[in-house]
């Protein structure tokens, strides 16, 4: 009998090691609207470096995953909506929202995406929220949660992505986190971004470049040393930057008698006929450059462009006078570089009077 019930006892003990927890990650989401639909979801950095495919019946969808350690992924939706989506291994991770909001969805299984829900659903409540309330909010979070993957990414989109990146602010929420976050390979590529932007900062000298517009002349820096220089940077196959080839469409309409300043397109083209067949079809008389190089263009790295469209201005003595500028900014900027010649005029009149 007693030995029965030492076997017994052992069955049972096999049993709970063969039935030990499993480190698949299970996602299950419903986001009401969505219908059926195909989503994405792909790591945002090389600890997660695979996409995997999340097919929407009804609204619902399902998957099993795996990662190694704690990972940051984004679920892309086809509207073009990002969401990050944090996993680590032996996670249930559960997503309910509306496809109304998707910018605030619920989701739990983990501490950093239980955060992120929390700090969205404050951001709700503000109602809209001017984009000096959005940094103070993502400040604060980032000071109170150093060691959070949260913080990464709140980092690099209300700061990094501004349109005006303040650079000794990034440093300095960057320097709140901890080690451990620094050294994941998300925080370095942010980093290595912040570093490269600060070198083409506004009022840094502007990078000296060469290249070959479209009737196949060399353009360089140098050239254009006696006019403000407005640099666009576009792609034919970036929908919103050709959108906003309108614009320099207006700006060159008006200006192109301006000695004082030349407009620029700079493509982001692989392939040299589509690029001079979109030059003509979109109307671009203006001078256009390319080196088919796509992203890794010299003159890309060089000016650090992370996203099109970008617009650079460089003043005549090849300093960085101001970056992705609007309509109404570049008509000011016009008008003041007429008043200060206008002005220069005046004085040069009266010295040769004297």
């Amino acid at each position: 009998m007693k030995k029965l019930c030492l076997l017994y006892l052992l069955l049972i003990g096999l049993s709970a090691c063969g039935g030990k927890k499993t480190d698949a990650i299970t996602l299950s989401g419903e986001i009401k609207g969505l219908g059926s639909d195909t989503l994405y979801l792909y790591g945002a950095d090389r600890m997660y470096d695979r996409m995997d495919t999340l097919v929407v019946e009804e609204d619902k969808f399902s998957a099993t995953l795996s990662a190694d350690t704690l990972v940051t992924t984004i679920l892309l939706f086809n509207d073009g909506t990002e969401y990050p989506l944090f996993l680590d291994k032996g996670n249930k991770i559960q997503i309910k929202g509306s496809n109304a909001e998707l910018s605030s969805l619920q989701i739990n299984g983990n501490t950093p995406n239980v955060e992120l829900t929390a700090f969205n659903q404050e951001l709700k409540g503000l109602g809209t929220p001017s984009v000096k309330a959005l940094e103070e909010k993502a400040e604060n979070f980032i000071k109170d949660h150093p060691a959070s993957l949260v913080s990464i990414y709140l980092l690099d989109k209300y700061f990094v992505q501004a349109l005006q990146p303040d650079i000794e602010r990034i440093k300095m929420l960057a320097d709140r986190m901890t080690g451990e976050l620094k050294d994941r390979p998300y925080m370095q590529a942010l980093l290595n971004r912040i570093d490269e932007d600060e070198k083409v900062a506004v009022g840094k000298a502007a990078p000296y470049f060469r290249l070959r517009n479209a009737e196949g002349k060399e353009v360089t820096r140098s050239s254009k040393n006696d006019q403000y220089l407005l640099m666009q940077f576009w792609a034919s196959w970036d929908t919103i930057s050709r959108e906003a080839n309108a614009m320099f469409r207006r700006i060159y309409k008006k200006e192109q008698k301006n000695k004082d300043f030349k407009l620029m397109g700079v493509s982001l083209d692989l392939d040299e006929k589509t690029w001079k067949e979109t030059i003509k079809k979109d109307t671009l008389k203006w001078e256009q450059v390319c080196d088919f190089s796509g992203w890794n263009g010299e003159v890309v790295k060089l000016f650090a462009i992370q996203k099109l469209p970008t617009n650079i201005l460089i003043s005549p003595n090849g300093k960085i006078e101001a970056k992705d500028l609007d309509e109404k900014a570049i008509e000011k900027k016009l008008k003041e570089i007429k008043e200060e010649k206008e002005k220069e005029k005046k004085t040069t009149r009266n010295s040769t009077r004297r």
